[in-house]
């Protein structure tokens, strides 16, 4: 079944969302557990120079985006760990999905517009089309 979830966050209201579907699928499974990605995108890494605020600034303020998530999985006493990785969201959520075996992707989406979404394309697509496991999208 879903035993090892990978749950792609930004701190997002979809995002909060998707956190709370994968806790219901992982509290269904004994011994599952659950991977919190949060990919920094290169225009937040920007700010980080920019403002030439410290890492540890800036990682806080990340961790802070992604604490509902984590209370949210601790309450439910789901096994789970975090990464935080750094490039663009899509491409760096499908490589995870290459590079472990995952059996389920939870993500939220983001609610583009279709003219939107085929101009600029969206997270959740580009995940949908090259993940290497199911994906599941929450609105």
């Amino acid at each position: 079944m879903y035993q090892h979830i990978l749950l792609a966050v930004d701190g997002s209201e979809n995002s909060i969302r998707a956190a709370k579907e994968a806790v219901k699928i992982a509290s269904l499974i004994d011994g599952s557990e659950v991977t919190v990605v949060y990919v920094s995108d290169y225009k937040e890494d920007e700010n980080e120079v920019i403002h030439d605020a410290s890492a540890m600034e800036f990682d806080l303020a990340r961790r802070k985006k992604i604490l509902p998530v984590t209370e949210m999985l601790d309450r439910e006493k789901i096994f789970h760990q975090i990464e935080v990785l750094h490039g663009i969201p899509g491409p760096a959520i499908v490589k995870m999905t290459k590079e472990k075996a995952y059996d389920l992707v939870v993500i939220g989406s983001r609610g583009l517009s279709p003219i939107r979404e085929v101009m600029l394309g969206s997270v959740s697509h580009k995940v949908v089309n090259h993940a290497e496991c199911p994906v599941l999208v929450v609105r």
